[in-house]
């Protein structure tokens, strides 16, 4: 009976709305959580944005248990997906299959931008165990290393390791 039927409940995150985290190196720029299990109703996905500057890189990884939405809707660059290249531009959209290898690059000379979907969530504890909280509105800061404990934070997240390694 549609009378019976149970609303889910919505959610709003605008500008700035999320936690914000600088990136160290290779990927710099920032990453916005907006949406993950412990600010929603929601346990089967997590969502963002990243910003990356000119030059920045996502380093080769891959997901063991996840899947990864991608859409790209500023900036352009390159996606490599299990050794296959591909060209990036404002409105691509890339699913990053459990078990694939992938890197993404800024190839352009504005700061790429990235809606992001994770599925389940999770990646939303690589950023926090990597980065340096950001505020909005605050200068970028010096180029800056992963922590040392990186492959313990990988490992315990069940991330691929790049081919060849």
């Amino acid at each position: 009976m549609a009378n019976d039927i149970t609303k889910g409940k919505s959610v709003i995150v605008g500008p700035e709305g999320g936690t914000s985290w600088w990136q160290p190196m290779p990927s710099r720029g920032y990453v916005d959580v907006n949406l993950t299990p412990d600010n929603m109703a929601y346990d089967t996905f997590s969502s963002g944005v990243q910003v990356m500057p000119p030059g920045g890189m996502v380093r080769e990884h891959g997901h063991k248990q996840n899947h990864e939405l991608v859409f790209i809707y500023e900036g352009t660059g390159e996606v490599d997906i299990d050794g296959e290249v591909t060209g990036l531009v404002p409105g691509t959209t890339v699913l990053f299959a459990r078990n694939c290898t992938h890197w993404i690059k800024n190839t352009g000379k504005t700061d790429m931008k990235m809606f992001w979907v994770f599925m389940p969530p999770g990646l939303e504890d690589w950023f926090y165990a990597i980065g340096k909280q950001r505020k909005p509105g605050e200068a970028m800061p010096e180029p800056f290393d992963r922590p040392d404990n990186v492959q313990d934070v990988m490992d315990k997240m069940r991330f691929l390791p790049p081919r060849g390694s």
